[in-house]
């Protein structure tokens, strides 16, 4: 259960200085892995200006083209957001968000992922996340810039890892969404991606999903199984059982 396992994953951030003042928060905390996805200028002189004695962290941050690249290996994906949404998403504040991440992270690894200065997470971005983050700040003028909102969050994974380090350790591993004994690791997020993906075509080839407008409905059976999160196990058995319905339902249309 160690902080710098704890993957922070910076969108397509648009200023230098914000991933220099992002690494130097991380490091004020304990936490050491930086993923840039697409970031507009980086390697910077002002990146490392602003990391200020953190310049570690830039040299060890990893560059990617896109979010499932960053996101693709992880167990637990936590999406920074504060804004509503129209199909609602589970939501939890900054502190609960540090306990949920830092409980999973000695299980498989886990990300903290932040979106651009001027616009946050796309909505697949979003959906792409199995759990949403908030910070409870003033709703008169509720903006952080994005390295404060990841020193706040790096507060609080660093609070709850100090709670944990001075409590005993739990006899058995648990699923902490479900707090039950489990004898399998999750699905990978890159794994549910794969999973999605074949669900979608099968959905389609059986007449399912709704020719006017699909996305409503799969969004809800994202939703459905991002709470659920299947196990390797289980994962296997469903894209075994989707691959036996598309073999079955083409057979028919032949015979047809």
């Amino acid at each position: 259960m160690a902080l710098d396992d704890i993957r922070v994953v910076m969108v397509q951030t648009t200023h230098p200085g914000n991933i220099g003042a992002a690494a130097r928060a991380m490091k004020t905390m304990g936490l050491r892995r930086l993923v840039l996805v697409a970031p507009l200028h980086f390697p910077h002189a002002e990146a490392t200006a602003m990391a200020s004695g953190a310049a570690d962290i830039l040299a060890q941050a990893q560059c990617v083209d896109t979010l499932a690249e960053a996101i693709a290996d992880v167990g637990l994906a936590v999406a920074t957001s504060g804004r509503a949404r129209h199909l609602p998403w589970p939501h939890v504040d900054a502190r609960e968000g540090g306990r949920q991440l830092l409980l999973e992270s000695d299980r498989h690894p886990v990300a903290l992922v932040f979106g651009r200065e001027d616009r946050g997470l796309t909505n697949e971005e979003l959906q792409s996340c199995h759990l949403h983050v908030g910070i409870p700040s003033d709703p008169t003028y509720g903006v952080l810039n994005v390295a404060a909102a990841i020193q706040v969050l790096a507060y609080e994974l660093r609070m709850a890892w100090l709670e944990q380090t001075a409590a005993p350790a739990p006899a058995t591993p648990r699923m902490p969404l479900l707090n039950v004994p489990w004898d399998e690791e999750l699905a990978s997020v890159g794994e549910m991606e794969q999973f999605f993906r074949q669900f979608e075509q099968v959905l389609a080839e059986v007449g399912f999903l709704s020719v006017q407008n699909p996305r409503p409905m799969l969004l809800r059976l994202r939703r459905m199984f991002l709470r659920i999160r299947p196990d390797r196990l289980e994962h296997n058995l469903l894209r075994g059982l989707l691959k036996d319905v598309a073999k079955a339902v083409r057979f028919a249309k032949e015979q047809d």
